[in-house]
C-alpha cells in the first residue's frame, strides 16, 4: 500500500515532526513511489520532472536510515549546479532537523578551506559539485569509506554539462556495498549507461507526467515588439499585481537593463545572473525567499535553484532559446500545491522559438492581449498599496522550522579540548532544558556554535551566561546567523 500522508510512512518521530511544520501533508506522486523502495535500501532510477517534490522523496528515507552517531559521511548527493547543491543542503537540513542531521554543501567559487573546515565535523551528508567533490576527495579532505547512500541528481542535465567523467571517477572511489539512486527529467543513453553499469538490479520508476510542464500553471504568450517591452512589462506587473514574480531574461545586460528600469521605478527588486559574485547570487536567492523584495529578474541561472512555495507569476521578458529552460523557467511557479501564471513575451520574429517551445511542452501557448489604458489605471491603487507594505512569506519553508531555534556562540573549541558531549551535558542540566532541546552541534578550532530547539534559546542563554564548560568559562552570544 502506498501511503496517503506523511505520517503514515515508517520514519522517526524527529522527521515526522519536521515533516508536520514544513507541511508535508500529502505525498506526490514521485514521493509516494520512491519513498518506500528507497527504505528498503534498493537501487533506483527515477525518471521525474523538476519541481514534482524529488528531493524530498530521497531526502525523507535518508534522514530517517543515516546513524546519527557516525561521525563519516554516510550520504553522497551530487547535482549539476552550485544552487542545487546549497537547496538540497538546505531541503535535507530541514528534514532532519530534529534528528540532528548535519549537512554539507562544497562547490566551486568557494573556498576550499572554508569546506575542508566544515568537513572535519561530524557531517552524515555532503551535497556537492562533481568537480568539487572529487577535488576533495583526492584531497582527502572528504573520506568516503562510510558512504552508503548515493544520490545522482539531475543526471540528464549532468551529463549536459560534460561532468560525466568526473561523476564516474566518484562512483569508483565509493565503496561497492552502498544502495545508488538516480534521478532525472529524461534518460539519455550515457544515463541509462551509468545506471547499468554501477547499479544491481535497480527499480525503474517513471513517473507519468500529464505534460511536460505542471497543471497548476496557466499560459501566456504576449506578442510585441522588442522597443516596447520594458513598458510592457511595467503594464502587465500593475494588472497582474503579484506577490511574488520572477522576470527572466536571456543575457545579464538586458538583466541589468530591466533592474535598473524596475530599480529607479521603485519597485522592491533584485537581479541575478552568472557575472555576480557566488556569494551575492545566495543572499539574493536568499533575500527572495525571505521576502525582502518582491520582483527577482534573473538569467537561467535561477531557473533551477529557487524553490519558494510562492512565486505567483513568472515573466519570460526574452523567449529562452532552449525548449528546455522554457520548462524549467516556468517550473519556478505553481508550486506546492499553489495556482502560478506565466507570460512570455515575444517579438515577430521569435515564431519558431515559440513553435519549438510548444511542440516540446505539447500544446500551443494561448496568446493574451497587451493590457488597456483602462486596465492599468484601473489597477495602479491596488498595485501602489500592495508595493507600500513588505511582501509576506506565508510558505518560507527554513523560516517556518527555524521559528523555534534560536543557535548560540561559543568563544572556545577544539583548542580548548571542548567536545559535543561536553555541552550537552551541560545543558541539559539546566531546569526547564533536556537533551531533546539541543540541535546540531558545530565545534571549531576556536568557537563552537550549539542549536537550541523548541523556543529555549533565551533560557539557555540566559543560564549559560554564569555557567562553565568543562571548567571553562566560554563567552556566549546568540550567533548573527
Amino acid at each position: 500500500m502506498s501511503e496517503r500522508i506523511f505520517a503514515d510512512y515508517p520514519v522517526s518521530d524527529e522527521i515526522k515532526r519536521a515533516l508536520a511544520l514544513l507541511k508535508y501533508e500529502t505525498p506526490t506522486e514521485v514521493q509516494r513511489e520512491v519513498i518506500p523502495i528507497a527504505l528498503n535500501h534498493q537501487d533506483l532510477v527515477v525518471k521525474s520532472q523538476t519541481g514534482s517534490g524529488k528531493t524530498a522523496s530521497f531526502g525523507i528515507p535518508l534522514c530517517h536510515l543515516v546513524e546519527w552517531e557516525e561521525k563519516k559521511p554516510q550520504v553522497l548527493i551530487l547535482t549539476p549546479t552550485r544552487e542545487l547543491a546549497v537547496q538540497v543542503k538546505e531541503d535535507i537540513t530541514n528534514i532532519g532537523r530534529f534528528k540532528r542531521i548535519k549537512a554539507a554543501a562544497v562547490y566551486g567559487k568557494e573556498p576550499f578551506a572554508k569546506q575542508k573546515e566544515e568537513l572535519k565535523q561530524k557531517t552524515h551528508v555532503v551535497v556537492g559539485t562533481p568537480g568539487r567533490v572529487l577535488d576533495h576527495i583526492d584531497r582527502g579532505t572528504l573520506v568516503v569509506d562510510e558512504i552508503k547512500y548515493l544520490i545522482i541528481d539531475e543526471a540528464d542535465e549532468m551529463l549536459n554539462r560534460g561532468f560525466i567523467d568526473e561523476v564516474e571517477e566518484i562512483i569508483n572511489e565509493l565503496p561497492s556495498n552502498r544502495v545508488t539512486m538516480v534521478f532525472s527529467a529524461t534518460l539519455p543513453k550515457d544515463v541509462e549507461h551509468l545506471c547499468h553499469e554501477y547499479m544491481m538490479d535497480p527499480v525503474h520508476v517513471e513517473i507519468e507526467s500529464t505534460g511536460v510542464t505542471a497543471d497548476s500553471i496557466e499560459h501566456f504568450l504576449l506578442e510585441g515588439k522588442e522597443e516596447e517591452k520594458l513598458a510592457l512589462l511595467k503594464d502587465v506587473l500593475v494588472v497582474e499585481n503579484p506577490d511574488s514574480c520572477l522576470i527572466f531574461c536571456r543575457t545579464k545586460e538586458h538583466v541589468d537593463t530591466v533592474y535598473s528600469e524596475l530599480d529607479t521605478a521603485g519597485y522592491p527588486c533584485e537581479k541575478l545572473h552568472g557575472g555576480l559574485e557566488q556569494e551575492d547570487r545566495f543572499a539574493v536567492m536568499e533575500g527572495f525567499k525571505m521576502g525582502n523584495f518582491r520582483y527577482l529578474v534573473a538569467t537561467d541561472v535561477a531557473a533551477r535553484g529557487i524553490d519558494v512555495d510562492h512565486v505567483t507569476l513568472v515573466i519570460n521578458y526574452d523567449v529562452p532559446v532552449e525548449k528546455e529552460s522554457y520548462v524549467h523557467r516556468t517550473g519556478r511557479t505553481g508550486r506546492a500545491g499553489n495556482e502560478g501564471k506565466a507570460i512570455t513575451f515575444s517579438t515577430p520574429f521569435e515564431g519558431k522559438l515559440i513553435h519549438t517551445i510548444e511542440k516540446y511542452i505539447g500544446f500551443e501557448i494561448p496568446a493574451m492581449e497587451a493590457p488597456s489604458h483602462l486596465e492599468v489605471s484601473s489597477g495602479k491603487a491596488a498595485f501602489d498599496e500592495k508595493l507600500s507594505r513588505s511582501r509576506v512569506v506565508r510558505n518560507n519553508k527554513t523560516a517556518r522550522i527555524n521559528q523555534h531555534i534560536m543557535k548560540l556562540h561559543f568563544n572556545g573549541g577544539k583548542k580548548k579540548k571542548i567536545r559535543a558531549v561536553d555541552f550537552v551535558g551541560t545543558i541539559a542540566k539546566i531546569p526547564g532544558v533536556t537533551a531533546d532541546d539541543i540541535g546540531i552541534i558545530t565545534i571549531q578550532d576556536n568557537m563552537s556554535y550549539v542549536d537550541i530547539l523548541n523556543g529555549k534559546g533565551s533560557i539557555v542563554l540566559q543560564a549559560m551566561e554564569n555557567a562553565t564548560i568543562k571548567g571553562k568559562k566560554l563567552r556566549v552570544s546568540k550567533a548573527i546567523k
